[in-house]
């Protein structure tokens, strides 16, 4: 965006407002308050104005920059009219490495906003965020779906070793979906499966039947072969509780041991046989995972099922209508394992990195309703809060992806993302390629560990 000279006429005009204590935004919220009461919890709007913020500024930084940052606008405008709060956020591209920096300097924003809760967890250790307390851990226990994966995913040791809870999550990626051509089920006279018994059964059909069930890309560029390790990830919290998941991305479970390779054979199941995958192993390993989908939508189809996270339909034909011409439905558990409803996926936590009244304030301003409807109402924005009205969302496809967040009884974050970048960035990702090529799964695992292990000495 251009600059406008120093003393324009429009700088000077809005100078002139703010002196009079006139607010400058009062036109700018996206919902008008009051209004539309069936989507939006007004009341909790309303009970923000008890909190008077005049006089304090607030400083929020985090990786949001373009369309993202004009939604979490959206989001603190509430806020700034409610309680008369300066608050002023800032985006970067190199959040990761600037937070680093800031908070050693001493210089950190209020809040920073992390997308990975490894790098929080590191400064944290190195006593550089401030805990949240008990009563705002407890309010994510009981109000957030799947409470306690929430207060796990934001609790972190502190300089002295002993655990405290730091991160509040707030806006989630959604990873187990399975997507699928609804016209192309209703012509074969296929039903969505509801167990991983189910699926793999449908499977099976779907070959009896003369069809390919699976499209499958893990083509990446320098990144090829993570599709993979999402697929691993899913089936681990499908094959064993959620601790042994919790282990293993901290390498307390190796790679090689069995419950880990046993996810592995569980996803070779489906990619590595050649009637259950289009063009078979060779093509999964070598199709690029954004164009992997396309074959749902070719005529007649090449495949009826993939597996991938919410981001995908992105890649999807022009044109293409969600809950029409292609659909989607929860990466089911195995019904006989009785380990629920585990959802894998990925998120941004809120986290204070200069104490303050004001950043207090905003972090309880997360735990309303109206904070999460505003982003709902919009795009691209899932939240497990069970306060929320799911009427918010602005089409049926979210509020069904958070419906899967709501039916969650299990919730964990991205393995791979977790993990130190040489293994979930590198031998994790050129261990499935391996793996896909016809390696041994323990073999495989045997690998991956071998890299991880040189990392400690």
């Amino acid at each position: 965006m251009g600059k406008f000279p120093k003393k324009s006429l429009l700088s000077v005009c809005l100078a002139a407002m703010l002196s009079l204590g006139v607010s400058a935004q009062a036109a700018d919220l996206k919902f008008k308050p009051g209004e539309d009461t069936k989507r939006f919890h007004w009341d909790s709007y309303e009970a923000l104005k008890k909190t008077d913020l005049k006089g304090e500024k607030i400083t929020v930084f985090g990786p949001w920059v373009g369309a993202d940052k004009d939604l979490i606008e959206s989001v603190l405008e509430y806020f700034r009219q409610a309680t008369g709060a300066e608050v002023e956020y800032t985006g970067s591209n190199s959040f990761e490495q600037k937070i680093v920096i800031d908070t050693q300097a001493g210089s950190a924003s209020n809040i920073a906003i992390f997308p990975q809760p490894g790098l929080a967890s590191d400064l944290a250790a190195k006593g550089l965020l401030t805990p949240l307390g008990d009563d705002t851990k407890n309010w994510v226990k009981d109000n957030y779906s799947a409470g306690q994966s929430w207060v796990d995913l934001g609790t972190y040791k502190n300089k002295e070793g002993k655990d405290d809870f730091y991160g509040f999550f707030f806006k989630v990626d959604l990873k187990s979906l399975v997507w699928y051509s609804p016209e192309n089920f209703e012509d074969a006279g296929y039903k969505v499966p509801e167990s991983m018994e189910d699926l793999k059964a449908l499977t099976e059909k779907m070959v009896a039947d003369g069809h390919t069930p699976w499209c499958i890309g893990l083509g990446s560029g320098d990144a090829t072969g993570w599709p993979a390790t999402d697929w691993v990830e899913d089936l681990m919290l499908r094959t064993q509780k959620p601790d042994v998941y919790d282990k293993w991305v901290k390498n307390e479970v190796k790679f090689d041991d069995a419950a880990v390779t046993g996810a592995i054979d569980e996803f070779g199941w489906f990619a590595r046989n050649p009637k259950f995958a289009d063009g078979g192993a060779s093509g999964v390993a070598s199709t690029d995972f954004r164009d992997s989908p396309k074959g749902l939508f070719a005529s007649p189809p090449k495949c009826y099922l993939h597996r991938q996270a919410s981001f995908v339909s992105t890649f999807f034909p022009e044109g293409t209508k969600l809950g029409e011409d292609a659909d989607f439905f929860y990466f089911p558990a195995y019904k006989e394992k009785d380990l629920g409803k585990p959802v894998l996926g990925a998120g941004t936590l809120f986290a204070i990195t200069k104490e303050s009244k004001g950043a207090r304030a905003l972090i309880d301003f997360l735990k309303t309703p109206i904070a999460h409807e505003v982003w709902m109402a919009q795009s691209g924005f899932l939240t497990p809060f069970k306060g929320v009205n799911a009427d918010a969302y602005a089409n049926d496809t979210l509020k069904k992806q958070g419906q899967i967040l709501l039916d969650a009884t299990t919730f964990r974050f991205d393995g791979s993302d977790l993990m130190p970048g040489k293994i979930g960035a590198g031998a994790f990702w050129t261990g499935m390629i391996d793996y896909v090529g016809g390696k041994d799964s323990k073999e495989v695992g045997a690998s991956i560990q071998k890299t991880w292990d040189a990392l400690k000495k």
